[in-house]
């Protein structure tokens, strides 16, 4: 029997420019889109205007394509509701205030938790998308030394966001995934060495998440870690 069977993923999605007749593509293996992730039934809608360039940079008047969407989510039957795209964290509040279902839009949300699972001496390092827009707001620590022991890097100007920013959307190969995150992450070990915790912001990442824990021996969460938290408390 599925660990989840009793519980629905929802997921907002972005516009990622597809006609309808589109086939879907096969979601990659320990990606937040592959049911096989959580043993769990997963649905999705799409959020009207969300376009991967909007959503990274923010628009406020998201808010309520986004609160629609995850009304229909949960009229469907979902039991938490999460997003496919860590900078969905910017209509957090909206979301969770419009449904009453568990809402967990960013693997950002676990910022606070893990800093308290490290001594004071040691950094996590946050990996997004694109480093330029993943901003104070977004991280929510008032606490300046809290602040201090977060480092950000982006794999912006890569063939990844060039691929993520492209209508229609256009799928990166894993190798190349990893090895642009994998680049990243040793630029900031090498800045910070007291790095002890790796969080990956973005949604296109989990699924090189195994191969680079062996390569960098360091704990990495990401969003799907957060959704199997929010789905155990619901099954």
């Amino acid at each position: 029997m599925p660990m989840h069977s009793n519980t629905i993923l929802g997921i907002l999605e972005l516009d990622e420019g597809f006609s309808p007749d589109t086939p879907p593509v096969p979601p990659r293996e320990g990606s937040l889109l592959n049911p096989k992730t959580f043993d769990t039934t997963i649905i999705t809608e799409m959020v009207e205007g969300a376009l991967p360039d909007v959503v990274i940079k923010g628009d406020p008047s998201l808010d309520k394509a986004c609160i629609r969407a995850a009304k229909r989510l949960v009229e469907r039957g979902a039991n938490v509701v999460a997003a496919d795209c860590g900078f969905f964290i910017r209509h957090q509040s909206a979301i969770s205030a419009a449904v009453n279902v568990p809402v967990v839009t960013s693997s950002l949300l676990l910022i606070p938790m893990l800093l308290r699972q490290l001594p004071a001496s040691k950094k996590l390092a946050v990996i997004t998308a694109d480093s330029r827009h993943c901003t104070e707001d977004l991280l929510e620590l008032g606490n300046t030394s809290d602040r201090a022991r977060v480092v950000i890097g982006g794999v912006e100007g890569g063939e990844y966001i060039r691929n993520t920013l492209s209508r229609p959307f256009v799928r990166t190969a894993l190798d190349q995934v990893e090895y642009e995150v994998g680049e990243c992450i040793g630029r900031l070990r090498a800045e910070h060495p007291e790095i002890a915790v790796i969080l990956f912001e973005c949604t296109g990442f989990p699924s090189v998440a195994s191969a680079l824990r062996v390569k960098t021996s360091l704990p990495i969460y990401d969003i799907t870690d957060l959704c199997k938290l929010a789905l155990a408390a619901r099954s």
